[in-house]
C-alpha cells in the first residue's frame, strides 16, 4: 500500500483537493480525497507531495513511439510497410522496442501512456496500441490492443505509391482503395455468415479482412491522418457511408471547418502544430486550431506524433495551444481525460480516480512552463523517476 499525502490534487474528474490523499493498492487507486476522509494504513508507504501540483500521467493520443528507432535509421524504422497500400493485419505490438531512448525521456516529462501504432504511408497502415511508457516487455506495458486502425488521406500515401508507379497516386484513389477494401470486407462476413459454420462453404481465410470486420461492425474505430480541409471531409463522408466510427487526426486544417466538424460528430486529435510547415497541406498549420475547435465545443486532445517531435514534449505542446488562446483546463483535458476518452481508455488512464491504473505525477514546476522534468512519476503504481 502507498499513500500520496499533502498534494494539491487536480483530479481531471471535476473535483480537486488542496490537501488531498491518495491511496494506492498494487497497481491501482484505491481512493482520492481531502486529507481528513482517507485513512492511511500504519504498513503504508507515504510519499508527502508537501503541496505540489499532482496530476494524472499524461496521455498521447496519437504517436509512433517505439516504432522508429531514433538512432540507426532503416533499420529500426518499423512503422510503415510501404509494400502493399492496405495492411490493416499489421499491428504496433510486433514493431514496438521499449528499450529505445525515447521512452525514459517521456515518463521522466510525466507522459506515462500513449496511444503508439503505424505511420501513414498507407492507405489502411494496421493496429494502433495503447501502451504504458516505462517497461522493458511491450506485453507487460500494454493497456489495450488494438485501440483503432490507422488509415491515412493525403499527401504522404500519394508519394509512398507514386514512388512505386501504382494505386494510389491521387485522393481519388485513397478513397476508393479505403472503400474497396470495406466492401471486401462487408462481402467476406457476409458469406462467412451464409457458410453457417460449414468448412466446406467458408471463404478462405483473409488476414486483411479479419483486422477489418471490428471497423465495419463499428467496434474499433479508424483512426484518421488528414491534414488538409477536403481530406478531412472526405474521411467524415466515408465513415459516415460506412456508419464507422472515427477520430480526426493531426486536422490541421480543422479551424477552416469548424462547422462541418462538429455537425459531424466526430472527435480530433490536434497536431503537431510546431515545426516547420514541410509539405503543401500544412501551409495553414497554426496554433489556433487547438482553441478554435474546443471553443467550439468539439472534443479535442493534443498529439506530438513522435518522431516528429519529441514525445516528452506533450505538455509544452498543450502550453502553446494556451498561448493561441485556448483554455488552460482545456489544454490539460487535452493530454489526460479526454486524450483517454476519445480513444477509447478511460477505463484505466487519464484521471485520478478510485479503479484506475496508479499513474500519478508531482510536480515541482508548472508542467506548461520551460518543459520540465516531473518531481516523481508513478506508473500503475512502481515509481519510476524522482528527481
Amino acid at each position: 500500500m502507498k499513500a500520496i499525502v499533502n498534494g494539491n490534487i487536480m483530479t481531471m474528474a471535476g473535483k480537486n483537493y488542496e490537501n488531498g490523499t491518495i491511496l494506492i493498492e498494487g497497481t491501482k487507486i484505491k481512493a482520492v480525497g481531502p486529507k481528513s476522509k482517507i485513512g492511511i494504513p500504519k504498513n503504508a508507504e507515504v510519499i508527502d507531495a508537501k503541496g505540489r501540483l499532482v496530476l494524472p500521467g499524461f496521455v498521447e493520443a496519437h504517436s509512433h513511439l517505439g516504432l522508429f528507432d531514433e538512432i540507426i535509421g532503416f533499420r529500426g524504422a518499423d512503422g510503415n510497410e510501404i509494400t502493399d497500400p492496405i495492411t490493416p493485419q499489421l499491428r504496433a505490438i510486433d514493431s514496438i522496442y521499449p528499450f529505445d531512448g525515447p521512452f525514459e525521456e517521456t515518463y521522466k516529462k510525466g507522459v506515462t501512456t500513449v496511444v503508439t501504432g503505424p505511420g501513414s504511408a498507407n492507405v489502411i497502415g494496421g493496429q494502433f496500441a495503447a501502451i504504458k511508457t516505462y517497461g522493458v516487455s511491450v506485453d507487460e506495458m500494454l493497456i489495450k490492443a488494438p485501440v483503432a486502425m490507422k488509415c491515412a488521406f493525403g499527401e504522404n500515401p500519394k508519394v509512398c505509391y507514386n514512388e512505386l508507379r501504382r494505386m494510389p497516386t491521387t485522393r481519388m484513389g485513397v478513397a476508393a482503395l479505403l472503400r474497396e477494401a470495406l466492401f471486401q470486407t462487408k462481402d467476406y462476413m457476409a458469406r462467412k455468415k451464409a457458410a453457417k459454420g460449414d468448412p466446406a462453404k467458408m471463404p478462405a481465410y483473409n488476414a486483411k479482412w479479419e483486422a477489418l470486420i471490428p471497423v465495419v461492425e463499428g467496434k474499433l474505430p479508424i483512426k484518421v491522418h488528414a491534414h488538409r480541409a477536403d481530406d478531412i471531409l472526405t474521411a467524415i463522408r466515408i465513415a459516415k457511408e460506412f456508419k464507422l466510427k472515427m477520430t480526426l487526426d493531426h486536422c490541421t486544417e480543422g479551424h477552416l471547418i469548424v462547422d462541418q466538424i462538429k455537425a459531424s460528430g466526430f472527435n480530433a486529435i490536434i497536431g503537431p502544430s510546431y515545426g516547420d510547415k514541410s509539405k503543401p497541406e500544412l501551409k495553414n498549420k497554426c496554433f489556433e486550431t487547438a482553441a478554435v475547435l474546443s471553443k467550439a465545443g468539439i472534443k479535442i486532445a493534443i498529439m506530438t506524433d513522435n518522431p516528429v517531435l519529441p514525445q516528452g514534449d506533450l505538455p509544452m505542446f498543450a502550453s502553446m495551444a494556451v498561448k493561441a488562446g485556448m483554455d488552460r483546463n482545456e489544454a490539460l483535458k487535452a493530454i489526460t481525460i479526454n486524450a483517454a476518452e476519445i480513444t477509447g481508455i478511460q477505463k484505466w488512464v487519464g484521471s485520478l480516480e478510485a479503479g484506475k491504473d496508479a499513474d500519478v505525477v508531482i510536480w515541482d514546476d508548472d508542467p506548461f512552463t520551460l518543459n520540465p522534468d516531473a518531481a516523481v512519476v508513478m506508473i500503475r503504481g512502481e515509481v519510476v523517476h524522482k528527481k
